[in-house]
Parts: structure tokens; sequence; C-alpha cells
């Protein structure tokens, strides 16, 4: 079976910095479009960045210029790098991706992790 963890989240002060990792294990052939998402509390869930298997990105207006989405192929991971950070950044992050594996070509979510932003 396929699997997503992810690791980095915490508490940090307004204006500090985080890492996301999502590693992707199982027996895989390809993984396509890697994503992270956020949800707040009480808000409904909110596509955050993308990045495709050749490299190019996209951000939600709401982070672009702080957040940065990268992926390393060799190691079937996506990071998210996260600076300044605002109180309002505060909420559970999952990675999302399509990964063609033994199991065919199926969707899959990381567990999630709280990202708090508080002084």
């Amino acid at each position: 079976q396929v699997q997503l963890v992810e690791s980095g989240g915490g508490l940090v002060q307004p204006g500090g910095s985080l890492r996301l990792s999502c590693a992707a294990s199982g027996r895989i052939f390809s993984i396509y479009n890697m994503y992270w998402y956020r949800q707040a509390p009480g808000k409904q869930r909110e596509l955050v960045a993308v990045i495709t298997a050749g490299g190019s990105t996209n951000y939600a207006g709401s982070v672009k210029g702080r957040f940065t989405i990268s992926r390393d192929n060799a190691k079937n991971t996506v990071y998210l790098q996260m600076n300044s950070l605002k109180p309002e950044d505060t909420a559970v992050y999952y990675c999302n991706t399509a990964v063609h594996s033994d199991y065919g070509l199926n969707d899959y979510w990381g567990q999630g992790t709280q990202v708090t932003v508080s002084s």
C-alpha cells in the first residue's frame, strides 16, 4: 500500500519559518502533481501550492512570495518551506498526490500536520 507521511509542523511565532515534508512510500512507479492544502478551524480546505512532475509551481495568492514548494523525485518527497508566517497561516496542512503503484493509479492524502503561528 502507498502511504504519505508528513512531518515538520509545530508552533512558531509570527515572522518565523517552518519546513514541511511529505514522503510517499510503497512500490511506486510514478508520482504526478503534488499538492499542499490547509484547513483552518471552521473553514474549508484550501489549496496552498502545487508542483508538477516537471517542477512547475503555482501558489495561492495569500502565500505567494512567502511559501516555496519543492520536490525530490528520488526520495518521492514534497516540501513546503514557509517563511514570514502569519497567525492566519494557522491550520492543519495536508499533502496530496496521485500515485501510480502496484495498486494502479490512486489519489492519496497525508495524515495532516498542525501548524500554529502565535506569539
